[in-house]
C-alpha cells in the first residue's frame, strides 16, 4: 500500500487501503458441463469409495476416537467425552509447550521440547506429530523440511489425524493431488462421521483477528461468549420467556459458537424450555440429537415426537430427519423408502439443501428408487452450492473415483479439504482465539502457528498478523531462544505467502509492501511487483493500483505511462471505490506525459517530502493525514485542470493551430 513515499500519488493509496485492506469470501458456484459427465456412469455397478453409511452412523464415534491426540484434554480436561489416548509424557510435555509460550519462558520451551522428543523417540506417534511442527517453523530446533516430513509420516502411520493434515496440505502445495487426495479422503470422511444427520459440523467460527492492518474489534466482541454484551443481553430474554433466544442460546452452547464453550447440557436445557414454547426450530434439533444419541441417550421415540411437531409448525427442513427414520427404520414400525423419499423431496421443494443431499444419497446408492448417478449427481450440486458440506464430500468421491463425473483429482483434493477442515481438529481455532482474547498473545500464536500446518487459511494469516503487529511481544521462539527480527519476518513472510496461496489477496498485498517498504527485510522493488503481481491475479484492486504505480516511478518495473494508465484502469474497472485515487493517479500521469522534464513534475514528486516538514504546522488544522492528503490531492488536480484550460485558450487565440497540440476532453489515453 502505496502510504508514503517520493511522490503525491504514493499517499493517494492511502484512500485506496480504506476499502481494498479486507478480506471477503467469496461465493463458490458450481456448474455442471457436459464434460464433467463423459465417464462413470455404471448405475449398476458404481462402487462405493468408503464404507460411510451417508444416513449416519449406527454408533457415532467421540471427538477423542475421531480425533486420538487431540489437544482438548489440555484446554478442557472437566469434559466427560474427553478421555486421553496419548502417553502422560506426551501431555506434559504438550502443556509445558503452552505455558512457556504464555509466559515468554525459552527455558521451560527448551524442556518441554526435550520431553515431547524424548516421548517421540519411544515411537509415540502424537509426540512425533509435535515434533514435526517444532522442526517446521523451527522452534529450540534448526528448521528441517525433511525432518518435519519424517516425524508427521510415521505419527500419520500411527493414526494421528493431525500429521494427515499436514502432510495433505504439504502435498497440496507441491500439487501431488494424487498423494493429498488420499489423505484428505480418510479426514473428510472422519470428519463427516462427526456430523448430525442433515446440519452442518459442530465447526468452530474461523475468527479473523484482523481486518487489514487493524483488529477486528467488531468480531472479536461478539466473541466473547458469556462475557458479550449481546449476549447477556440475548441471555436476558431468554429468561424472559423468548423463545427464539432461547433457541439461539441453544445453538451457541450446542455448537459453540461465539466464544462459547461446548455444554451439552445447557444446549439441552434450552432447546428444551424453547420446545415448551412452541419454537419449531428447537424442536428438529432436539429431534436429530435424539435420533443420533449426541450428548444425550438415543431415544427415537422422543426423536420422531420432536421431528413431527417441528413439521407440524411449518419446518420444512425436519422432513429430512423424518426421511432419515424411515430410511434405517427408526423409531417407526419398518423401513419405509417411499416414505422416506417423500419426506426428502418435501424438504428439497422446499429449498432445503439437505433435502437435495438425501434425495442425491437415495438415487446414489438406488435406495428405494432405481439407481441414477446422473440424476444424483445434479442433487449433490444444487446442495453444494448452498453450502451443504456433506455434498461436498460426495462430489469429492465422485471426482475422486471417477463415478459420476469425470476422475479430476485436483477438484476432489479441493472439495475433501473443505470437508476435511471441519473435523474436530478444528478446536484448535476455539482455544487460540479464547487465549488472544484473554491477552495471551504467546499461546493464540502457537495455537494458529498449529493450525496453519494443517492448512487453515484464516490461522495463517492470523498467525502471521500476531507477528507483524505484536513483534517482541508475539512471544515466537526461534531456534535458540526468542526469535530474531529475521526469524520473524520469515516466519511471517512465509505464513503470508501462503495464505495468498489459499486466495488472500492481503496476504500478497502485505508481501508486496514488506520488500517495498523493507520492512524486516531488504527493500526489493522486484520481489515487490512480484507479490503485487500475485495479487493482481486475484482481481485485487489495490495490487492494480501498486502496480500502475511502480511503472509509473519506474520501480521494480519498467518506465511505462501506457501500463501504468492501464492498471489504473482495471483498479476502478474492479473496484468502483477505487474512483478518487484513480481519478488523481490518472492526472500525474497526464502531467508526467505533457509536462515530461520539467519543474512541474519535480514539484509534483516532491509534495511529499514538502508535506512532511510542513505536519506540524498544520497539524491542529488538520487532524488525520488522510484529510491532509486529500487536500494536497485536491490542489494538484485542481493545477492539472488550470493547464488544460490554458491549452484550450491556446487553441482559440491561434488562427492556424498547425502547431499547437490538441485540447484533452480527459485524461490522456494511451494507443491500445
Amino acid at each position: 500500500m502505496r502510504v508514503s513515499g517520493h511522490s503525491i500519488i504514493f499517499i493517494s493509496l492511502f484512500i485506496l487501503s480504506v476499502y481494498i485492506h479486507r478480506v471477503q469470501a467469496r461465493p463458490l458456484v458450481l456448474v455442471l458441463s457436459n464434460d464433467d459427465f463423459n465417464g462413470g456412469f455404471d448405475d449398476n455397478g458404481a462402487e462405493e469409495s468408503s464404507g460411510l453409511d451417508e444416513f449416519g452412523e449406527s454408533e457415532p464415534k467421540s471427538e477423542e476416537e475421531l480425533d486420538p491426540g487431540s489437544w482438548r484434554p489440555i484446554f478442557e480436561p472437566n469434559d466427560s467425552a474427553v478421555h486421553a489416548s496419548a502417553s502422560p509424557q506426551y501431555y506434559s510435555g504438550l502443556h509445558k509447550i503452552l505455558s512457556a509460550a504464555s509466559e515468554g519462558n525459552t527455558t521451560l520451551m527448551e524442556e518441554a521440547v526435550s520431553e515431547i522428543d524424548s516421548s517421540a523417540s519411544s515411537g509415540d506417534p502424537h509426540a512425533q506429530s509435535v515434533m514435526g511442527f517444532v522442526y517446521g517453523i523451527g522452534m529450540m530446533r534448526e528448521t528441517s523440511r525433511s525432518k518435519s516430513i519424517l516425524h508427521h509420516h510415521f505419527a500419520s502411520e500411527g493414526g494421528n489425524m493431525e500429521s494427515k493434515m499436514a502432510l495433505a496440505f504439504r502435498y497440496l502445495r507441491q500439487n501431488m493431488h494424487d498423494k493429498a487426495v488420499e489423505l484428505y479422503a480418510e479426514l473428510a470422511e472422519t470428519a463427516v462421521n462427526s456430523f448430525l444427520i442433515s446440519k452442518d459440523s459442530p465447526m468452530v467460527e474461523p475468527i479473523r483477528i484482523h481486518i487489514g492492518t487493524e483488529e477486528n474489534k467488531d468480531a472479536l466482541r461478539k466473541s466473547r461468549g458469556e462475557e458479550d454484551e449481546d449476549f447477556q443481553i440475548l441471555e436476558y430474554q431468554a429468561e424472559k420467556g423468548n423463545s427464539a433466544a432461547m433457541h439461539k442460546i441453544g445453538l451457541f452452547y450446542y455448537f459453540g459458537l461465539r466464544g462459547l464453550r461446548r455444554d451439552h447440557a445447557k444446549a439441552l436445557y434450552w432447546f428444551s424450555k424453547a420446545v415448551e414454547k412452541g419454537e419449531p426450530m428447537s424442536m428438529e434439533l432436539l429431534g436429530e440429537i435424539y435420533a443420533r444419541g449426541a450428548g444425550v441417550e438415543r431415544n427415537y421415540d422422543k426423536a420422531l415426537e420432536c421431528l413431527t411437531l417441528a413439521v407440524k409448525q411449518g419446518l420444512y427442513s425436519a422432513f429430512n430427519g423424518l426421511g432419515y427414520l424411515y430410511v434405517k427404520g427408526y423409531g417407526v414400525d419398518k423401513r419405509n423408502y417411499t416414505k422416506a423419499r417423500e419426506y426428502f423431496e418435501m424438504a428439497a421443494n422446499n429449498e432445503d439443501p439437505s433435502g437435495h443431499y438425501n434425495l442425491g444419497v437415495l438415487y446414489l446408492k438406488g435406495i428405494g428408487v432405481k439407481k441414477d448417478v446422473r440424476r444424483a449427481t445434479k442433487y449433490f450440486f444444487v446442495a453444494a452450492n448452498a453450502g451443504q458440506p456433506k455434498a461436498f464430500y460426495q462430489l469429492a468421491k465422485m471426482f475422486h473415483t471417477g463415478v459420476g463425473l469425470t476422475k479430476n483429482l485436483e477438484m476432489a483434493t479441493t472439495f475433501y479439504k473443505l470437508v476435511a477442515e471441519r473435523g474436530p481438529w478444528s478446536s484448535l481455532s476455539r482455544w487460540a482465539l479464547e487465549a488472544y482474547l484473554k491477552g495471551d498473545v504467546g499461546k493464540a500464536f502457537i495455537l494458529y502457528s498449529r493450525m496453519s500446518e494443517l492448512g487453515y487459511e484464516v490461522a495463517q494469516s492470523n498467525a502471521a498478523w500476531i507477528l507483524d503487529k505484536y513483534g517482541d511481544r508475539s512471544m515466537c521462539v526461534g531456534v535458540s531462544g526468542f526469535c530474531t527480527d529475521k526469524e520473524r519476518h520469515d516466519r511471517a513472510h512465509s505464513l503470508w505467502w501462503r495464505a495468498s496461496e489459499q486466495g488472500n489477496e492481503h496476504a500478497a498485498l502485505l508481501i508486496g509492501d514488506a520488500y517495498y517498504y523493507g520492512r524486516g527485510t531488504e527493500r526489493d522493488f522486484v520481489r515487490a511487483a512480484e507479490a503485487y503481481m500475485y495479487a493482481k491475479s486475484q482481481s485485487n484492486a489495490q495490487a492494480m493500483f501498486n502496480l500502475g504505480y511502480m511503472h509509473e516511478h519506474g520501480e521494480g518495473l519498467p518506465f511505462d505511462l501506457h501500463l501504468a494508465k492501464r492498471y489504473y484502469d482495471q483498479a476502478l474497472q474492479s473496484d468502483a471505490a477505487a474512483k478518487l485515487p484513480v481519478t488523481l493517479a490518472l492526472a500525474s500521469v497526464w502531467v508526467r506525459r505533457n509536462y515530461a522534464d520539467t519543474a512541474l513534475v519535480q514539484v509534483l514528486d516532491s509534495l511529499p517530502e514538502v508535506y512532511r516538514k510542513v505536519e506540524e504546522w498544520v497539524e491542529n488544522v488538520v487532524l488525520e493525514e488522510g484529510n491532509a492528503t486529500i487536500l494536497t490531492l485536491f490542489l494538484c488536480l485542481m493545477t492539472v485542470l488550470y493547464l488544460r484550460g490554458r491549452q484550450r485558450r491556446q487553441v482559440v487565440l491561434d488562427p492556424v493551430g498547425a502547431d499547437v497540440a490538441q485540447p484533452l476532453a480527459g485524461p490522456v489515453a494511451f494507443p491500445q
